[in-house]
């Protein structure tokens, strides 16, 4: 699936807070260097309403939600919420964000290169989100409406959510459920034309993508043992199919189809525990688990010819247990040391037939089981009240093994250092460097094979995966102007080994491919932030943009020769106006979100996926503090998205390129309604 819209826009309705845990941070007020608060004065005029939206609206801050790996360590985003990380990996940071009414937020601080009693988490800034103390009920109901002009489709969702609490203990939960559209498939036509350029054939793509997602969150916190002990829970379910019918022209008369089906069930528990010990150590420990439950089939028909069928079945699971200790030794200087230790297990099937004649694919039946642990100490130092250094170590080791299709048993042990310097060379000028190395976790969805049919591509598992390892340098400059204005410009340089594509692996006389480590490579990236106040020639309006160029070094494991890495999108951007009018409760804007490409080098093709600008205006009307409406016009551009291969007979490099096979899929408007009603405190 492309580009997948999950239940349109209700997962921005505000919700309850999730139950707050005692503080470690950093007070508000000027005196604390690389430290800036913004209380609910600051987002008065904005009328946000959780502090999802309060984060958006932060000078010189760009929420990351986090990566999607296994461990608890890395996979950290940049925000906090009463100086911790939320006890999760499954629900997003940003939806549990969307989960704190603006009601219950005191301030947020901006923690720009560290600050003593603050895990940075490997973030060179960080936004915490500090709550209020108690409350009492609070609730929230929304219901949404999206409708797709092109073919007419009506995509609803609705959220109801609940918390409170009394006498130390307090509960939460949210109920979630909603279609979503795939607005990477649609209409438009497909040509194939050869290296010499004749029209080899015409057909006109008719695509759907449709997904139906539920939901269900519940948390319970308490005192226990002079601290305090906070459960939490998440259910997931998410349905997907896309159906494609290509009539051609030329030839004339052939129809081929394709039919996927991706069903996903996942479960998470998490548990944290935490207690002080005096003012300035502070115990915290952690347990979670999460299961993911998976089945594909993708079914690829041509009338006249075959059928082809690929089927996957996957479970995985995922158990951690995580304690740290913090201590902080003076204002000037703080201490933590820790542990983790995670296990994780996969069990794939994989089953592929062309013609109804099975088809053996490398690594099709595996069970992978991997035991990882990791020990870190870290420290914050700021020897001068304008100089801030953070420094870490960690070492980590892993035993990974295999059996059925693929066995083998490996032991990988890398130590990990990072030094930051953060130095306030001025009230509004600072500037960051960085410099460490940062091993990726392996992903299991590269331990098992995968398919695109209707594209000719079939991806072979690979269990025998290193995870990808770079030293990274990073410098960066941050200046902030008038009120509210901040630009940062950032330039980071990652040396890279056992770099992670595409490569060919050979199985009798047939030749597959799977993701393999490919050797050294280079990444440079140069990211532009600018956050501007356009009071001046609009009052209450603002214009927000970030932008990522990118350059990339790796070589060819097919050609030999040097190329981009895979998939790496030369330039990323995004930009938003907002103009607030609180005197009539209305805010409107225009977010943009800017057109990109990537190439991806597969063994036998090159394929090209550009994504055109996409482009919502929106305005949210409160007529009351408890009511809200919201309109958007999606997609108002209509953009669409193209894909371009250029495909081989045989491994690429041998010869010039057989074919070239371009589709442009055109996705229409769509016009959306959100209303959004709170309850309580």
């Amino acid at each position: 699936m492309t580009l997948l819209l999950v239940l349109a826009q209700a997962a921005l309705a505000a919700a309850p807070a999730p139950i707050a845990t005692l503080p470690m941070a950093p007070a508000a007020g000027p005196a604390r260097q690389g430290v800036i608060s913004y209380g609910p004065e600051f987002f008065a005029a904005a009328g946000s309403a959780n502090a999802f939206e309060m984060v958006q609206r932060l000078p010189g801050f760009n929420l990351d939600i986090g990566d999607t790996v296994r461990g608890f360590e890395g996979a950290a985003g940049n925000a906090l919420i009463d100086g911790r990380r939320p006890v999760s990996k499954s629900d997003a940071l940003d939806a549990i964000l969307q989960r704190i009414p603006a009601s219950q937020v005191a301030r947020i601080d901006v923690i720009r290169g560290g600050a003593p009693g603050i895990d940075m988490q490997g973030k060179s800034v960080l936004a915490n989100v500090v709550l209020k103390d108690g409350g009492g009920f609070r609730g929230l109901a929304a219901a949404a409406l999206n409708y797709v002009q092109d073919d007419g489709r009506l995509v609803p969702s609705v959220r109801l959510e609940g918390s409170g609490g009394s006498d130390g203990r307090a509960w939460e939960f949210g109920l979630r459920s909603g279609r979503g559209v795939d607005d990477g498939s649609g209409p438009g036509p497909e040509v194939r034309i050869d290296h010499a350029g004749n029209l080899l054939a015409r057909s006109q793509i008719k695509a759907k993508g449709d997904a139906l997602q539920h939901t269900a969150t519940g948390a319970y916190e308490t005192p226990l043992f002079g601290g305090r002990l906070r459960l939490n829970g998440r259910l997931y379910a998410n349905y997907y199919d896309y159906r494609e019918i290509n009539a051609f022209t030329l030839p004339a008369g052939q129809v081929v189809t394709t039919h996927d089906s991706d069903d996903e069930v996942d479960s998470e528990v998490g548990v944290r525990w935490t207690r002080d010990f005096g003012a300035r150590t502070n115990l915290e420990a952690i347990g979670l688990r999460q299961t993911k439950d998976q089945t594909f089939q993708e079914l690829f028909d041509q009338h006249p010819g075959e059928l082809s069928d690929f089927q996957l079945r996957r479970r995985s699971s995922e158990s951690i247990a995580r304690a740290v200790l913090k201590f902080r030794q003076s204002e000037r200087l703080s201490w933590e040391l820790g542990g983790e230790g995670a296990f994780n297990q996969l069990d794939s099937n994989t089953g592929f037939a062309e013609g109804g004649v099975p088809v053996d694919l490398p690594a099709a039946d595996v069970q992978v089981k991997e035991t990882r642990g990791e020990g870190f100490v870290k420290a914050v130092w700021r020897p001068l009240a304008a100089l801030t250094v953070e420094g870490a170590v960690r070492e980590e080791g892993s035993k990974i093994s295999s059996s059925g299709d693929v066995a083998l048993e490996k032991t990988l042990y890398f130590t990990k250092p990072r030094v930051a310097v953060t130095w306030d060379a001025t009230p509004s000028t600072q500037l960051r460097a960085r410099f460490e190395r940062v091993v990726g976790q392996l992903n299991f969805d590269d331990f098992v094979a995968s398919a695109s049919l209707n594209k000719g591509q079939v991806v072979a598992g690979n269990p025998n995966l290193n995870p990808e390892q770079a030293w990274v340098s990073e410098a960066a400059v941050e200046q902030r102007f008038w009120k509210g204005g901040a630009a940062v410009l950032t330039l980071r340089h990652s040396a890279l080994t056992d770099t992670i594509d595409y490569a060919p692996v050979f199985v009798g006389a047939d030749v597959f491919e799977r993701r393999d480590n490919v050797g050294d490579g280079t990444k440079d990236e140069l990211v532009a932030s600018l956050t501007l106040p356009l009071d001046k020639l609009l009052k209450g309006a603002q214009l927000r943009g970030e932008a990522t160029w990118r350059r990339s070094d790796v070589t060819d494991p097919t050609t030999h020769r040097k190329r981009e890495i895979s998939a790496l999108r030369p330039l990323e951007w995004e930009a938003h106006f907002t103009h607030d009018l609180p005197q009539w409760r209305v805010n409107w804007g225009v977010d943009a979100f800017g057109a990109w490409r990537e190439t991806r080098y597969h063994t036998d093709q090159v394929e090209i996926r550009k994504l055109k600008t996409y482009v919502v205006p929106f305005a949210e009307w409160k007529p009351r503090k408890d009511l809200s409406v919201r309109l958007e016009l999606g997609n108002v551009t209509a953009r669409g998205f193209r894909n371009t291969r250029y495909v081989y007979d045989g491994p690429r490099g041998v010869r010039p390129y057989d074919y070239v096979d371009d589709r442009d899929v055109q996705f229409g408007r769509m016009y959306y309604v959100r209303v959004r009603k709170t309850f309580g405190a």
